[in-house]
């Protein structure tokens, strides 16, 4: 049997929010088993805060927001994916001010961080969502579905009109490891052309090439190029780890993504929620064997 995790102990990361341009700084800290992950606004007099669950699921515009009617924490989904990938299932993330810091645009620094301040097993078993039957959810020409599966595993395309990016797919079990190698260094990534719109809207204040990879009409401004040849698909896989936490349980199944955002991921987390007969509520080893994680 799997057992609930939580941080050994606090660490903090500090930077500036990718939309809000602002100073960003965020404390992760040890949860007792059972309590899950609670987003907090300290810089807020009466220190508001709320379960990174789809229910709080407060904004999905070009990040995942978690938030009430007291607060907002924006750009939760980096620290989320690895949350996912660790297995940690309990913990604070403690802000002072409206966003996580977006480091370098992946989940690299978060993964650092979190290793640095090492993981613990607590004494409750940990459960998991086991598929049983299919669940699909459409929105326009994107979709998300997943299948019964013995594990974790994405299946994730996505399909840009750009030279740089084109269709790229990815098909991966996800593992600690495999996210460490394959998965944790991807970066956001945004199109010049879009900018001035996003910025009229209040969003990407804070972006630059040293948290995105930035792409115009022709090819990739970052003049150190692309960490991985299908960089964006895997931000991508990131993201959707990200997202798929505030389920509120880990997901066991094959997730298959066709041109999926957090709209997109918040709509079918809620789906596979309401869909009570195609999933179980087991503990690993219960009913699934020999399964790595």
């Amino acid at each position: 049997m799997f057992l609930q995790r939580t941080l050994r102990q606090s660490v903090e990361v500090n930077g500036i929010g990718l939309h809000s341009g602002k100073p960003a700084s965020v404390v992760l800290r040890p949860a007792p088993p059972g309590s899950g992950v609670h987003v907090e606004r300290v810089d807020l007099e009466s220190r508001p805060s709320a379960t990174a669950h789809f229910n709080n699921v407060h904004a999905t515009a070009r990040a995942t927001t978690i938030g009430n009617e007291y607060f907002t924490a924006a750009t939760v989904e980096h620290c989320l994916s690895v949350f996912s990938a660790l297995r940690i299932d309990n913990a604070i993330v403690e802000l002072r001010g409206p966003e996580v810091p977006i480091g370098d645009g992946s989940a690299a620094p978060f993964l650092t961080a979190v290793k640095s301040a090492g993981v613990v097993e607590q004494e409750d078993a940990r459960r998991y969502f086991f598929i049983k039957e299919p669940v699909r959810m459409d929105s326009g020409d994107s979709y998300a579905y997943v299948v019964p599966y013995n594990g974790l595993r994405i299946t994730c395309t996505i399909d840009f009109p750009h030279p740089s990016i084109g269709k790229q797919t990815i098909d991966i079990d996800v593992n600690e490891y495999n996210f460490e190698t394959e998965i944790a260094k991807a970066r956001t990534f945004g199109f010049l052309h879009e900018v001035e719109k996003l910025k009229a809207q209040g969003l990407v204040q804070g972006a630059s090439l040293e948290n995105a990879i930035g792409l115009d009409a022709n090819g990739i401004l970052n003049p150190e190029g692309l960490r991985y040849a299908d960089e964006f698909v895997r931000h991508k896989v990131l993201d959707a780890l990200g997202d798929l936490t505030t389920l509120g349980a880990p997901l066991l199944g094959h997730l298959v993504l066709y041109k999926a955002g957090h709209d997109l991921m918040n709509k079918f987390v809620r789906r596979v929620k309401e869909s009570t007969s195609a999933y179980e509520i087991v503990e690993l080893g219960t009913a699934i064997r020999n399964t790595e994680f």
